[in-house]
């Protein structure tokens, strides 16, 4: 039987979780642990040698499990960033060291060959720069992406519900994932779905009648994500047109916190200073189908992000890598994030970049020295932390 868990043990709970995911794996710990990535970057030496992009809007958490299908308002789907927590207008080259990380640690997970690793980097490149050429076509879509996106334009609201609330009941089961609200959480919330902007947001999706009425039908706190654990999160269902027992459709709603990015932004970038509406902002211009979708409103005095889930989005799952995939997927990864920049940049702005990047890379398609040093030094760096993460969660389970 499962014990409910009061509010006030939600931070300790939190933690724990947190600090278990970390430790089951390194590709886990880069997951979770953005904050290091940047504390590398601000410490070593070989950060004076990145190159320096345009200041665009970057991602600021380029890992695997950030990129997959999204589906936009009206369903159409596609392959692009999907958590913005850390974006910012800053250096693009971040973006490209990030994602190596990623990769390189999912390759160590898969059992690949160091040789694997290299070819994946120089594959990513390519990719990246592919992105930035005009006469470039797209980069060929790998088995691994293609699976997951046929998969996506199979689901409906059961599959959704299935795999979020594990109920295709248009209610939130409390339990390991859902927790019980506070009397002033449920009233915020309860609110919060009376907002003519927030309905205006949820009936945006789907060619819903703009007149109809949004109703809240059932809310909760959420456990979710690794590096956000800690954060305030809520899942809301709403019912959407109809009456409240038979609605014409039923949404599940996201309701996240957002607070400051550990990524550094540009010195002269202007942003918004309230962070859910720097996340939407960044969203907007990296990923335009999830950006659409998104809101920044205010919870109990706390800036969170509202958006619908769909049934089309999904995570890219990869940690079990072939040779042959893993170099099909680092380009065709790596191609997305150039994509999501290169919208942003005029066309002298993608040939001035383009040219930065190749002047850094040696003959052939051999990957630069700058990002090849990068991913070596932060594999090392992240597999010695993730050691020691191991170590002070063993000694604190055994104590």
């Amino acid at each position: 039987m499962l014990v409910p868990i009061a509010p006030s043990d939600r931070q300790g709970r939190l933690e724990a979780t947190r600090l278990l995911k970390m430790a089951s794996s390194t590709h886990a710990y880069v997951r979770g642990n953005t904050v290091k990535f940047y504390e590398w970057l601000a410490a070593s030496p070989s950060a004076a040698l990145l190159p320096q992009g345009p200041s665009v809007w970057i991602c600021g958490d380029c890992h695997l499990g950030n990129l997959g299908p999204i589906a936009n308002a009206d369903g159409q789907v596609a392959v692009q960033i999907r958590d913005l927590d850390q974006c910012v207008i800053g250096n693009p080259a971040h973006d490209l060291i990030r994602l190596g990380l990623s990769l390189a640690t999912a390759a160590r997970g898969s059992d690949l060959p160091g040789v694997t690793t290299a070819r994946m980097i120089e594959e990513m490149v390519d990719g990246y720069e592919r992105a930035l050429s005009d006469e470039a076509d797209a980069a060929p879509e790998p088995e691994v992406v293609r699976a997951v996106r046929r998969r996506a334009l199979g689901r409906g609201w059961k599959e959704l519900a299935a795999e979020r609330l594990d109920d295709v009941a248009p209610t939130i089961p409390l339990g390991k994932k859902f927790w019980a609200l506070t009397t002033r959480e449920r009233d915020a919330l309860g609110r919060l779905f009376e907002n003519e902007a927030v309905r205006d947001q949820i009936l945006a999706l789907a060619h819903r009648d703009p007149q109809d009425k949004v109703r809240l039908l059932d809310a909760a706190y959420w456990m979710k994500g690794c590096s956000s654990l800690g954060t305030a999160r809520y899942a809301a269902i709403v019912a959407v047109g109809g009456s409240k027992r038979v609605p014409d459709s039923i949404a599940l709603v996201d309701l996240k916190e957002a607070v400051p990015a550990a990524a550094p932004a540009a010195r002269d970038a202007a942003m918004p200073a309230d962070h859910a509406a720097r996340v939407v902002a960044g969203a907007r211009a990296l990923a335009p189908h999830l950006g659409e979708r998104m809101l920044a409103t205010r919870l109990l005095g706390k800036p969170m992000v509202l958006r619908e889930l769909l049934p089309q989005d999904l995570k890219l799952e990869v940690d079990q890598f072939t040779k042959r995939e893993a170099t099909r997927a680092a380009r065709y990864l790596a191609y997305v994030v150039g994509a999501a920049h290169a919208r942003q940049m005029d066309k002298g702005e993608r040939a001035a970049w383009l040219k930065i990047l190749r002047n850094h890379r040696g003959a052939g398609i051999e990957a630069p020295s700058w990002l090849w040093k990068s991913v070596v030094e932060l594999i090392a760096s992240h597999e010695a932390g993730y050691l020691e993460h191991c170590r002070r969660y063993a000694l604190a389970q055994a104590g």
